[in-house]
């Protein structure tokens, strides 16, 4: 993987949003192409060609840029159409459910990595030099490879990790975020005027997933086994809270 372009050839199924932000990214370095079924094969979009899935799928690289409920029968439909030494990565906001699916339904010979790049097309409008990227190795030896092109070309903090401890920090870290910021979006509208520097900044957070895609807040709160525990906590904490303040106010105004 040089600086160059490499001759190499990644094929991107699923050409969304995130699919979109990482071909920006990946263009300088490599072939691209891409296979999503809501896009003509033929057409080109940021200077990569929408293919069918047979020819993207043969590619050295694969990428599964799909939501988490649609990863099964994507895995079932590229498995006979992958090279044997094919690596193929997933993007997807949890681990332990597509690294399972992925470990289970590819090829033995296919290398695995589930990865989360932890940023997104909201939050890396400027750019992704420093994000963070998390890789979850699950078969094969090329992990060291891909977290030196991702720290030296695209300037990613790489962290390794499994699928377990990343899903588990995963469920405080961005379960939290999204359901907070699921919650002030249905408060809205919120003051714009007399705000805090604290404030501000916990609008920045909501903005940067206000327009995440629904199956984003669905994977992140139902396909992490460890975000229900979080959320039980939180709740049980608010409620604890509320019930404390309510005593207050009632000591207070009689």
């Amino acid at each position: 993987m040089s600086e160059k372009r490499s001759a190499l050839f990644i094929g991107i199924i699923g050409f969304g949003a995130f699919g979109r932000l990482m071909a920006t990214h990946l263009h300088p370095y490599f072939e691209l192409c891409a296979h999503d079924p809501a896009l003509p094969s033929g057409e080109v979009i940021q200077g990569v060609e929408m293919v069918g899935l047979a020819r993207a799928a043969a590619c050295e690289i694969v990428v599964l840029a799909v939501p988490v409920n649609g990863m099964e029968a994507t895995v079932t439909a590229i498995h006979p159409l992958l090279r044997p030494d094919a690596l193929v990565l997933d993007v997807g906001s949890v681990k332990c459910i597509p690294a399972e699916i992925m470990r289970r339904g590819l090829p033995v010979t296919v290398d695995i990595i589930a990865t989360h790049p932890l940023f997104g097309p909201q939050s890396a409008k400027h750019g992704i030099a420093g994000s963070k990227i998390a890789l979850c190795p699950v078969r094969g030896s090329r992990t060291p490879r891909v977290a030196a092109f991702l720290s030296k070309m695209l300037r990613l903090e790489v962290i390794v990790t499994t699928p377990e401890e990343h899903d588990r920090e995963a469920a405080m870290v961005q379960g939290l975020t999204h359901l907070i910021a699921k919650v002030l979006v249905q408060m809205e509208p919120l003051p714009t005027r007399m705000t805090t520097r604290s404030f501000d900044l916990i609008m920045k957070a909501v903005s940067m997933v206000r327009y995440d895609a629904p199956e984003v807040f669905q994977a992140i709160e139902r396909a992490n086994p460890y975000a229900r525990e979080v959320r039980t906590s939180f709740f049980q904490l608010a409620a604890a809270l509320d019930a404390e303040l309510a005593d207050s106010c009632s000591n207070i105004y009689g």
